[in-house]
């Protein structure tokens, strides 16, 4: 693999990177709306195309609505949202660092590139991995009780 770095993007083949609709989105957003326009392209973008966010916002949901079932109380309810939220926020950063490491190494092998993507699924995977705990921590006795008193 070649280890050399790609040049950035010149100003003419830029235009072509960008769809029609986005050419000014570098700029402020003219009003409130617009921002929540751009935002909500970027979390449709993430759930259309990354299987882990897909995966992740299933498992919040799971994770909510079990909560819920349980009749966890209000705080603990929302300790789950908050770190459930956190592992999608970071999922989101893991595939903007990806689409911009992509972007400027293009198709070649960079060791710093490697270095940024495994980072960034790396605070994915520890974050994940303290929801995961939390949810166990707040989830598992109210559960344990419920098949217990089932049988």
């Amino acid at each position: 693999m070649s280890q050399q770095v790609s040049p950035p993007p010149t100003q003419n083949s830029l235009p072509s990177l960008v769809m029609k609709e986005r050419e000014l989105s570098w700029q402020v957003a003219t009003n409130l709306l617009i921002s929540f326009k751009y935002a909500w392209a970027g979390i449709t973008y993430s759930f259309q195309t990354q299987r882990n966010f897909r995966i992740h916002v299933s498992v919040c949901t799971l994770a909510i609505a079990l909560s819920i079932f349980l009749h966890l109380q209000a705080v603990e309810i929302a300790i789950i949202s908050i770190t459930s939220g956190l592992v999608l926020v970071m999922e989101l950063l893991n595939t903007a660092i990806e689409s911009l490491v992509d972007l400027t190494v293009k198709q070649t092998y960079h060791e710093l590139a490697k270095i940024a993507k495994d980072c960034a699924a790396g605070a994915v995977l520890v974050s994940a991995l303290v929801a995961v705990l939390v949810a166990a921590t707040l989830l598992l006795p109210p559960l344990v009780v419920l098949i217990i008193s089932a049988l």
